[in-house]
């Protein structure tokens, strides 16, 4: 039986935002819950896979990579919307 988030929305959206910018290293990038992480920001494979350690080290949690799917990468608030279906957060 799932538990409830220990964090909330909010906080994830927030997570994410950090490790996309860390990711990309660039500090002037402009990063919201609405950003498009392959078309606006251009992550390619090597960058997703950046993002999601910098997420699990953060998050203090292990992301399955089979549970993954390219539409969860669509936006900053998809791939936090995962994060917290899969009870990560």
């Amino acid at each position: 039986m799932a538990s409830e988030a220990t964090i909330d929305r909010a906080s994830v959206v927030g997570h994410v935002i950090d490790a996309v910018v860390a990711v990309l290293n660039r500090e002037s990038v402009q990063v919201t819950e609405h950003t498009r992480l392959i078309d606006e920001l251009g992550l390619d494979s090597t960058n997703v896979l950046e993002l999601l350690m910098h997420l699990e080290d953060r998050l203090d949690a292990m992301i399955d990579s089979d549970t993954l799917e390219q539409d969860h990468f669509e936006t900053v608030g998809t791939l936090a919307d995962y994060v917290l279906e899969q009870g990560l957060a």
